[in-house]
C-alpha cells in the first residue's frame, strides 16, 4: 500500500439526509464534518464538497467548486454509502431482464410464497426488479443413485464444482438465445440477470449466456454462479436480480463522484464499504454487496472502540437515526447472516447481522383505544417533526423536546421552511396539549362510565383509570414505549443464540440514541453504556478502521469425516492462495494478509446451517488441517440450541475464505487528563419520573480525561445529546470517550389503576414473555417441523385459561390454545398441583388436529392456592402415528385413525417427566387396524422436553414480573390488556354498523358458502351498535361429515379472531379480549363441532379458510381467496415430503387479488426447487403462475400457480384440497376465481383428474400437475377505466431488516 501519513485522509458516510466525514490530517490531527447529502443549489456531490472543505480550510488554498479537486494532497478515500438501499427501497435501479429455466418464469414473483403482513388483507409485496422474462428451454439435473428413471442421454454425464454428478437433459440453444436477447435489448434494456437451476454447482450454460450477452452489448451481465454460488435457486435469484438491478447505479454514481476529480481519482487509494464490514476497491464495489454499506460502517466502529476499552466484554450496539434504530452485536468476532431481506428482495451473500426495527426520533406517536402507541410510520425528513416548522406530526424527537432533553439554542438553524429557524417547542407543546386534552378525555369518560356503572370495567371493555395526566406524563409515556419497543429486538438478538442482554456492554452512537442510552441499559438490566467521542459520525469513522477484505466461496457437498479431509484440506488451501493473491495485487505485504477459513456446516437431514471457523480449536488427526471444525460447529451448536446430534453425520455445505488487508488506522487521539467533576455551561429544567430536575448542561469538548459528571445531566457536541439519567453516572475516558454506569431505577410503586402509559408497558413485556419463550423452544427442540419450519406458538394465559399474550401469530392458532387451557382448568380444576405440566391434543379439548400437541403449565404463587397464571406452547409434531405418516391421512375417518390422542395427559407430575407412560400413549394407535404408533418417538420426546423447557422460562418471567410489580398490578394490567383488545374490537364493529344502517336500515349481515361435498357453512351476524357487540351464528350449517373435513369449535375461533383483527386494521393485543364482545353459536354436530371421535385434520388446513371466506362474505371486506392450502404430500418407505402450496388472493376495495400468495390461515414457505430435487426422487417441471385464474373485475383477483412434480421413484402421493368444485366467489360484481384442478399424467400417456382428495401409488416416470384456485374479482368491470396506479402507503419506505426481523417472518411463514 502506498505511504499516505503526510496526505489528507477521508472516510466518508453518505447517508439518506446526511454525509458525514472523518478526516486523517497530515500532522496526526483528526476532523469531523457533517453536510446535508442533498444540496444541489450549493454543490453536486456531498463527499466531494465535504473533501472540498476540508482542504481549502486545512491548507488556506482555493479549491473552488467548479473545478476538479486537486488530488495530490489525497492520501485514500473510503466511502460508505446507501446509493444501493435507496435505490432499492425505491426501485430506482437499472432497467433489467431475467433469463431463467423455462418453467420458472414467474419463481422470483412467487418467492417464499408467504405474505410479508400477516394481517394485511391486501397482499402488499414490493415489486420484482426486472422488467422482462426471457425463458431458456434448458435443463440439468441431479443425478440420483436409486433414480428409476430411463436417463434421457447417458453421454450427458457432467460433474459439478461440489463433486456431485450431474444430468443434462436439455442443452443450451444458443441461436434462440440470441433472438430473445436482441429483443431485449431493442427495447433499451441493456442490465441482465441470469438464474439457471443448479448452476451454483455446474455453470456452463450460465457462463456460455454470459458470453453472448457481453458480445451483443449488454452493459451489466450478472451470473447468479458467479454473484453467489449456494445452492437454492430462490435467494440467489433475487441476489443476481439485485446485482443487475443496483451496480450499474452504483457505476453511475462513482462516475459522477470521480469526476469531481482531477484524473478521475487515478492515483488515489478509493474503497467503498461493502454489507460484510469489509472494504473493496472502487471498480470491484458491486449491487449485491452494498446494500449495507452505510450501516456497516458505524458496526465495525463501535466494534473496534468498544470491545477493546470495555476489557472484551460483548457489545450490543445501538444505532438511533430519525426513522429506525440498528441494532447489533459483537463479541470479538463479526456477526454475519448469509440470507437476509431487505425492502422485499432476500440476498445471499455475507452481510453483517444489522437489526433495523421501527423506532427512530421521526416515529409518530398515536393513542389508539387505550394505549400508547408509537410508530412504525415515520415523519421521515419530510415533513419531519412537528418541531421542524414545516407542519408535521408528533414524534419521539417533539417528546424530547418537550420534556427538555433538547436544547434548542445548541441546535443550528436550519428549520423552517426557508431553512433558517430554530427548533419550535412552542409547534411542539402545541400538539401535545392538544393530544393530552383527547387522552385525558377518553380517560375520564371512561372513568365516569365506571363510576355509574359501580364496577371495575365498563360495559365496553375500558377499565378504572386515575385522574387526568399533564403534558410532560403524556410526553415521558410516549418515551418509555418507545424505549421498551427498541428493547424487545435486542432481547430477542442475544437470547437468540443463547447469550444473557444483561452481561453487555451498549454502544451507543447516532443522532438520537445518547437521549435514550441509560433507559434502554437500565431496562434491559445493563449496567454500562459506551458512547465514543465520534459516535455522531461513528459510521465514517468506523470506515477508517475497517480493513480491506476479500471473499471467496464456493459449494460443497461433502461429509465432515475423516475421508474426506483432504479433499476439503485441498480446497481450502485452492481458495486461500486466491484470496492472498488478489490483496496481494491490490498492494498489501504479506505480514499485513490474514486468512480466516469458515465451513458452513450443518446436520444431515437439517436444514439448519451454521458458518463455522476453529479459530480456537486447532487442529488435529481426527480434522482437517484448517482446524478441529467438529469441535467448533458442536459447541456452538451446543450454545445456541442447547444439545448435539449424536452419532449423526456433519455435512460441509460451503467453503468460505475471509481474507484481510490489515489498513485500518489506529487513533492515538487523548484528552488531558483532570480529576473531579466537569464544569457546566448552564442548569435547565429537564423532566423525568420524580417530575422536573435541575439538570447540569455541559459541552463534551470542554470535559477532560477523569472527569465524572453525576446525572441528571445533558452533554452536548456538534452532532449528537447524551442524557446522563438520574442514578447514572458518566467518566470521560482518556480518548475523550463516555463512559456511563447505569444505576438501578429507584423502586416506584405501581398501582392497580389503569396508567395508559404502563398498559402499552406491561403489553410489550407480556409479549416479550411469549417471544422468549419460543426462543427457548426453537433452541432447545430437535425437529425439523419445530426448530426450522418454526411452526409451534407459545402464550401466556390469566387464572381463567383467558389468553393475554400469544407469539408468533400463526392463524390457526389464534385463540385455540385458550380453549385447551379452559379446558384443563374444569376438567383438572384442584387436582393441578406445581410442579405439573399437562399435555393435550384432543379436538373437544380445544386442540386444532392431532399433530398440534400443546403442553400447559400452571404458575404457582406462594401464598396462593391456585394458579396465578398459565403458559402454554403448542407444535406441530412430524408425526404421532396413524394410517400415514405424517399423521395427515386424505382419507381418515375417525380420529383414532389420525394418531395418537390426549385429553388431560400429566406430561410431568411432581417434577419428574413420565417418559414411560408418554412413550406407551404415543404408541398406542398400533392398536387400530391399519395404524402405527408414532413413527418418530425421539424427536417426539425431545420436543415435549423442550416444549416443557420454553413454559419454564415462561414460568420464570412471570415470576419476574410479579416479583417486580406484585401479583395484583400484574393481574391488574392482564385485565386491562384483554379490556384494550376488546375496546378495538367493539369500535370496529360500532364503526361497521353505523355504516351498515346507513346503507341498508339493517344491522343484521349473513352469508354462505360450501364445501367440495356440497356441505354448507351459513353465518348469520346480529350486531348491537350501541354495545359493539355481535352474534355470530351458524345455525344451519351443515352436519358432521364422513370423513376429516370436520373442524372443532377451536378452528372457528382463530378463524373469527383473525378477521376481527384484519378488520380493525391496526395492531392490536390479540387476545381473550377480542372475543368478549362476540357470542358465538355453532350447533353442536355441525360440521364445526363434531362429535368427539370425527376425522378433524382436513377441518385445520382447509375447513378454516372456508370459515374465514364465509366470515369476510358476510361483512363485505373482500372477494374469496383460494379458500385452499393445497396440501401435497408424498413418500415411500425411506422418505416422507410435505408442502402446502400457494394460489390467488382475494382483490378488495382498492387493490387487485395478489398472485401465488397464501392468504388467511396459512402462511407457510415452499421448499427451494434445488433443495426438493437434491434431496427427494423428484423433479419440478413448472413452478408458475396459472394465467387468467384470478376472477375478473375493477380489480382483478390474484391467479393461482401451476406445479408440476416428476417423480424418479415408486411414491404414494397423497393429496388433501378443496375448491376443486366451489369457486372462489367474486364481491360487488367481480367474478369468481376459477376452481382448482389436480392432473396426473400417467408414465404411459393417459391423463387423469385426480379430485379433491385421494391418496395413490405413482410409478417412475409419473407427473402431478397442480392448478390451485385464483382469488375473486371485486367490483364490476368498467369499460374504458384507467390503468390502476398503485396506492403509496403510510410507512412503505420503511424497511425492517435483521435476524430478528427474518425469525419473525419465518414464525409468521407456517
Amino acid at each position: 500500500m502506498a505511504d499516505t501519513k503526510r496526505k489528507f485522509n477521508f472516510a466518508i458516510d453518505r447517508g439518506g439526509t446526511f454525509t458525514d466525514v472523518f478526516a486523517q490530517l497530515p500532522d496526526g490531527r483528526e476532523r469531523v464534518l457533517k453536510l446535508l447529502s442533498w444540496d444541489p443549489q450549493n454543490y453536486k456531490d456531498a463527499p466531494t464538497e465535504g473533501i472540498r472543505r476540508v482542504l481549502e480550510e486545512e491548507t488556506g488554498q482555493a479549491f473552488p467548486r467548479d473545478q476538479p479537486v486537486d488530488t495530490s494532497l489525497i492520501g485514500w478515500i473510503r466511502m460508505g454509502t446507501t446509493v444501493a438501499t435507496n435505490a432499492l427501497l425505491e426501485r430506482q435501479g437499472e432497467r433489467t431482464a431475467l433469463l431463467v429455466t423455462k418453467g420458472f418464469k414467474d419463481l422470483l414473483h412467487i418467492g417464499t410464497q408467504a405474505r410479508p403482513k400477516l394481517f394485511d388483507l391486501e397482499v402488499a409485496v414490493p415489486e420484482v426488479l426486472y422488467e422482462e422474462v426471457i425463458e431458456v428451454d434448458e435443463r440439468v439435473v441431479l443425478m440420483q443413485d436409486d433414480c428409476q428413471l430411463p436417463r434421457k442421454d447417458p453421454k450427458h454425464i457432467v460433474t459439478g464444482s461440489t463433486g456431485d454428478s450431474l444430468e443434462v437433459w436439455r442443452e443450451l440453444n444458443l441461436e434462440s438465445v440470441e433472438k430473445d436477447l436482441r429483443g431485449v435489448l431493442s427495447r433499451g434494456i441493456t442490465s441482465l440477470a441470469v438464474l439457471l437451476l443448479h448452476s451454483y454447482t455446474w455453470s456452463n450454460h450460465e457462463q456460455a449466456v454470459g458470453t453472448l450477452a457481453r458480445r451483443l452489448g449488454f452493459t451489466q451481465v450478472s451470473l447468479s454462479s458467479e454473484v453467489m454460488p449456494m445452492v437454492r435457486a430462490v435467494p440467489r435469484g433475487y441476489t443476481v436480480c439485485a446485482d443487475a438491478y443496483l451496480t450499474p447505479k452504483i457505476h453511475q454514481y462513482l462516475k459522477g463522484f470521480t469526476s469531481g476529480f482531477k484524473d478521475c481519482l487515478k492515483d488515489v487509494d478509493v474503497l467503498f464499504m461493502q454489507s460484510d464490514g469489509g472494504l473493496t476497491p472502487m471498480e470491484q464495489f458491486c449491487g449485491s454487496r452494498a446494500v449495507l454499506s452505510g450501516p456497516a460502517g458505524g458496526v465495525v466502529g463501535y466494534a473496534i472502540t468498544s470491545y477493546s476499552q470495555m476489557e472484551q466484554k460483548p457489545v450490543i450496539g445501538f444505532d438511533m437515526g430519525g426513522t429506525s434504530t440498528d441494532v447489533s452485536r459483537y463479541a470479538g468476532q463479526y456477526e454475519h447472516v448469509f440470507e437476509a431481506t431487505t425492502a422485499g428482495v432476500t440476498l445471499q451473500a455475507p452481510q453483517l447481522d444489522i437489526n433495523t426495527v421501527a423506532a427512530g426520533g421521526g416515529s409518530r406517536l398515536f393513542f389508539r383505544s387505550g394505549m400508547f402507541v408509537v410508530g412504525p410510520e415515520s415523519a421521515g425528513a419530510h415533513p419531519g417533526p412537528a418541531c421542524y416548522r414545516k407542519g408535521g406530526p408528533l414524534t419521539v424527537t417533539d417528546a424530547n423536546l418537550a420534556l427538555g432533553r433538547l436544547l434548542p439554542s445548541f441546535f443550528p438553524k436550519i428549520f423552517g421552511p426557508g431553512e433558517d429557524e430554530p427548533l419550535c417547542l412552542e409547534e411542539t407543546m402545541k400538539h401535545f396539549h392538544h393530544l393530552t386534552q383527547e387522552i385525558n378525555l377518553f380517560l375520564s369518560s371512561n372513568h365516569s362510565q365506571t363510576a355509574a356503572n359501580g364496577a371495575n370495567h365498563s360495559q365496553n371493555g375500558v377499565p378504572n383509570s386515575r385522574s387526568e395526566m399533564s403534558v410532560e406524563e403524556v410526553a415521558m409515556g410516549f418515551i418509555r414505549v418507545a424505549n421498551e419497543a427498541m428493547c424487545r429486538p435486542i432481547r430477542a438478538l442475544t437470547q437468540a443464540k443463547g447469550h444473557d442482554t444483561s452481561h453487555h456492554v451498549l454502544a451507543c452512537f447516532g443522532g438520537a440514541g445518547g437521549q435514550h442510552a441509560c433507559a434502554i441499559a437500565r431496562t434491559l438490566g445493563m449496567k454500562t453504556v459506551f458512547v465514543h467521542k465520534y459516535s455522531g459520525v461513528l459510521s465514517a469513522y468506523g470506515l477508517a478502521l475497517a480493513d480491506v477484505v476479500e471473499e471467496v466461496q464456493e459449494p460443497c457437498s461433502l461429509q465432515y469425516e475423516q475421508r474426506c479431509f483432504t479433499e476439503l484440506d485441498r480446497r481450502i488451501e485452492q481458495l486461500s492462495k486466491r484470496c492472498n493473491e488478489t490483496l496481494r495485487a491490490r498492494g498489501f505485504a504479506s505480514s499485513q494478509i490474514t486468512t480466516e477459513v469458515f465451513l458452513h456446516m450443518r446436520y444431515k437431514g437439517t436444514d439448519c446451517a451454521l458458518m463455522v471457523n476453529a479459530v480456537d480449536h486447532v487442529s488435529k488427526a481426527q480434522s482437517c488441517r484448517a482446524g478441529d471444525f467438529h469441535s467448533a460447529f458442536t459447541k456452538r451448536y451446543l450454545k445456541e440450541f442447547g444439545f448435539t446430534i449424536e452419532d449423526r453425520p456433519i455435512m460441509v455445505d460451503d467453503i468460505r475464505i475471509r481474507g484481510c488487508g490489515k489498513s485500518g488506522i489506529k487513533s492515538v487521539y487523548k484528552t488531558n487528563e483532570q480529576r473531579g467533576q466537569g464544569k457546566p455551561v448552564m442548569v435547565t429544567k429537564c423532566y423525568f419520573e420524580d417530575g422536573y430536575l435541575d439538570t447540569s448542561v455541559y459541552l463534551w469538548e470542554e470535559l477532560q480525561s477523569g472527569h465524572s459528571i453525576q446525572g441528571p445531566a445533558i452533554i452536548i457536541d456538534k452532532n449528537s445529546t447524551v442524557l446522563v439519567e438520574p442514578c447514572c453516572e458518566a467518566h470521560l475516558t482518556e480518548g475523550g470517550d463516555i463512559c456511563m454506569t447505569v444505576g438501578s431505577d429507584p423502586h416506584c410503586v405501581l398501582g392497580t389503576e389503569l396508567n395508559a402509559v404502563q398498559l402499552s408497558i406491561f403489553s410489550h413485556r407480556f409479549m416479550s414473555i411469549a417471544e422468549q419463550m419460543g426462543r427457548v423452544l426453537q433452541r432447545t427442540s430437535i425437529s425439523t417441523n419445530i426448530k426450522e419450519r418454526l411452526d409451534f406458538s407459545c402464550a401466556v394465559f390469566g387464572p381463567d385459561g383467558g389468553l393475554v399474550s400469544n407469539a408468533p401469530h400463526i392463524p390457526v392458532h389464534l385463540g385455540a390454545m385458550q380453549e385447551t387451557v379452559q379446558y384443563q382448568i374444569g376438567s383438572l380444576g384442584n387436582k393441578l398441583k406445581e410442579g405439573d405440566v399437562i399435555l393435550s391434543n384432543h379436538p373437544c379439548a380445544g386442540g386444532s388436529h392431532l399433530p398440534d400437541l400443546t403442553v400447559i403449565t400452571p404458575v404457582f404463587r406462594k401464598g396462593v392456592s391456585g394458579p396465578v397464571f398459565f403458559v402454554a406452547s403448542r407444535g406441530h409434531h412430524a408425526d404421532i402415528g396413524g394410517i400415514t405418516p405424517g399423521s395427515m391421512p386424505p382419507h381418515s375417518t375417525s380420529l383414532q385413525e389420525e394418531g395418537a390422542v390426549f385429553t388431560s395427559f400429566k406430561l410431568v407430575t411432581g417434577g419428574i417427566f413420565q417418559e414411560e407412560a408418554l412413550t406407551e400413549a404415543l404408541m398406542a394407535p398400533a392398536q387400530y387396524p391399519g395404524s402405527s404408533g408414532t413413527r418418530n418417538l425421539h424427536d417426539n420426546l425431545s420436543d415435549l422436553r423442550a416444549q416443557v423447557a420454553a413454559n419454564q422460562r415462561g414460568s420464570q418471567l412471570v415470576e419476574e414480573l410479579i416479583d417486580s410489580y406484585g401479583l395484583a398490578v400484574v393481574q391488574a394490567y392482564m385485565g386491562y390488556i384483554q379490556s384494550n383488545a376488546e375496546l378495538a374490537v367493539r369500535d370496529m364493529l360500532r364503526d361497521f354498523a353505523h355504516r351498515r344502517q346507513q346503507q341498508t336500515g339493517s344491522l343484521d349481515v349473513e352469508s354462505e358458502d360450501f364445501m367440495d361435498d356440497g356441505t354448507p357453512i351459513r353465518l348469520r351476524v346480529q350486531i348491537n351498535e350501541k354495545e359493539g357487540s355481535a352474534v355470530f351464528d351458524f345455525t344451519g350449517t351443515g352436519t358432521e361429515v364422513w370423513g376429516n373435513c370436520n373442524a372443532p369449535r377451536a378452528i372457528t375461533l382463530s378463524a373469527l379472531i383473525y378477521c376481527l383483527r384484519c378488520m380493525v386494521g391496526q395492531d392490536i393485543p390479540l387476545n381473550q379480549g377480542c372475543l368478549t364482545p362476540i357470542k358465538v353459536i355453532i350447533p353442536p354436530g355441525s360440521i364445526l363441532q363434531p362429535s368427539p371421535n370425527a376425522a378433524v385434520v382436513g377441518g385445520n388446513v382447509l375447513t378454516s379458510q372456508r370459515v374465514v371466506d364465509v366470515i369476510f362474505r358476510a361483512f363485505e371486506v373482500c372477494a374469496a381467496s383460494q379458500g385452499c392450502m393445497n396440501n401435497i404430500s408424498f413418500g415411500n418407505e425411506r422418505i416422507g415430503y410435505y408442502e402446502t402450496v400457494a394460489g390467488g388472493s382475494g382483490a378488495g376495495p382498492g387493490w387487485k387479488g395478489r398472485s401465488g400468495v397464501h392468504s388467511h390461515m396459512t402462511n407457510t414457505r415452499i421448499t427451494d426447487p434445488e433443495i426438493l430435487e437434491k434431496r427427494y426422487p423428484v423433479i419440478l417441471e413448472q413452478f408458475s403462475l396459472r394465467p387468467g385464474s384470478g376472477g375478473a373485475g375493477k380489480y382483478c383477483g390474484g391467479d393461482g400457480v401451476i406445479r408440476k412434480l416428476l417423480f424418479r421413484n415408486k411414491v404414494v402421493l397423497s393429496v388433501l384440497t378443496e375448491r376443486r368444485s366451489t369457486r372462489p366467489y367474486g364481491l360487488h360484481g367481480g367474478e369468481d376465481g376459477a376452481a382448482g384442478l389436480n392432473l396426473l399424467h400417467k408414465a404411459d400417456g393417459r391423463l387423469l383428474s385426480l379430485g379433491a382428495k385421494t391418496s395413490v401409488s405413482l410409478q417412475p416416470g409419473d407427473m402431478f400437475c397442480l392448478y390451485t384456485p385464483g382469488g375473486g374479482g371485486y367490483g364490476r368491470e368498467e369499460a374504458n377505466a384507467k390503468p390502476q396506479t398503485k396506492r403509496r402507503r403510510l410507512n412503505e419506505t420503511f424497511s425492517e431488516r435483521g435476524s430478528v426481523f427474518d425469525y419473525r417472518m419465518a414464525q409468521e411463514g407456517v
